[in-house]
């Protein structure tokens, strides 16, 4: 049997910050880059070797969305595991966040738009199952949409 070859030969470890505001607002941003590109996900990316993990979770906030945020409780692990020459094994760290402000200024070259949701809203957007299985851990009633019905 051969072995998957993959585009790195070590893990990939990311974090991303779901940043929900007092009034259950989650903020997404839209890829407009791959992986995902065109669909709502939270803002986050690749832990720099040597960087700790609240740093590097603010410091991917800020670059996309140019938000400070308090580093809160870890939501929960994900591994994106997909073989092949432009894929990688990624361990992604989910941590719940707070906004310390809420002015947004968005970076083009990753981010298309970057919006407040609602709670009661997010059901209606476009987001890799990975994303609406985490959200799903914060809001249960996403857990039970179809996103075929959308």
């Amino acid at each position: 049997m051969t072995k998957p070859r993959y585009r790195k030969e070590h893990i990939v470890t990311s974090v991303v910050a779901v940043i929900i505001d007092e009034q259950e607002r989650v903020l997404l941003t839209r890829r407009s880059i791959p992986p995902f590109k065109n669909m709502w996900v939270m803002p986050g990316g690749k832990i720099d070797l040597g960087e700790p993990i609240a740093t590097a979770l603010r410091r991917e906030v800020d670059e996309e969305v140019g938000l400070e945020v308090e580093v809160g409780s870890l939501i929960d692990v994900f591994e994106h595991l997909t073989p092949g020459e432009e894929n990688c094994h990624y361990v992604i760290l989910f941590y719940r966040c707070r906004p310390v402000h809420y002015d947004l200024a968005h970076n083009p070259d990753e981010v298309a738009e970057a919006s407040w949701v609602p709670r009661h809203e997010l059901a209606a957007y476009l987001m890799p199952d990975g994303t609406r299985t985490i959200l799903g851990k914060i809001f249960p009633e996403l857990v039970t949409v179809d996103p075929e019905s959308r």
